[in-house]
């Protein structure tokens, strides 16, 4: 899966000369956390995000008066407040690497571009849902999870075993555990196949079964 297909595309995006509040404005109306910052041409400047602008306003120690606070906010422009050092990706990267970049610089999204061109938006939302279908969240069946050795071909044994059952795979996440490696939990969304018949199926070819449940 590549970020192009999870992409948010059609971003709204400002100018460096909108103000801050008219800003807050359109993430309220649009219920965004984020804003591309562009120029004329469409290329791409910086980003500004809520906490950006909500920084950019006067804390409750200020000693403007409430005359003077929309009149100083008016001044100030996305220009001022936007981070220039954007973190990007290419449409074409890969989704988990797009993850990865996000989890290790702890931030909750990523402009997409194609060349040159500014074409989407990947966060942190995109992904928990992309996590939900993979993971066979919206479907209903047995969710089972299983502990199996770190080896070749051990999951197509447990697949196939799925199979022999009647089951068919809906969901499917890997998790390795922090046994140097050695072994994987495996969490399969099966349908199709009767909860006992699918544990009775899978015990011969995997470690140990940690939990099952209808879902």
């Amino acid at each position: 899966m590549l970020v192009r297909q999870r992409m948010t595309a059609n971003l709204i995006t400002v100018n460096p000369h909108t103000s801050v509040p008219e800003a807050l404005r359109l993430m309220r109306d649009k219920h965004i956390r984020r804003l591309p910052v562009v120029d004329s041409h469409g290329h791409l400047l910086g980003i500004v995000s809520d906490k950006d602008l909500l920084h950019a306003q006067p804390s409750a120690a200020t000693t403007l008066s409430v005359w003077e606070i929309p009149e100083l906010l008016a001044r100030i422009t996305v220009e001022q407040v936007m981070a220039r050092d954007v973190v990007t990706v290419a449409d074409d990267t890969p989704l988990e690497e797009a993850a990865r970049q996000m989890a290790d610089r702890r931030i909750g999204g990523l402009l997409v571009m194609k060349g040159d061109d500014l074409v989407g938006i990947i966060t942190e939302t995109d992904l928990f849902k992309a996590l939900l279908e993979m993971a066979g969240g919206r479907r209903k069946g047995v969710r089972i999870t299983v502990r199996v050795a770190n080896a070749k071909g051990v999951l197509a044994k447990v697949t196939g075993a799925i199979f022999a059952a009647g089951g068919d795979i809906v969901g499917l996440g890997v998790n390795e555990t922090d046994n140097a490696g050695k072994d994987w939990e495996v969490m399969f969304k099966v349908q199709d196949v009767p909860q006992d018949q699918l544990v009775a199926a899978l015990k011969p070819v995997v470690s140990e079964v940690l939990d099952v449940r209808e879902s």
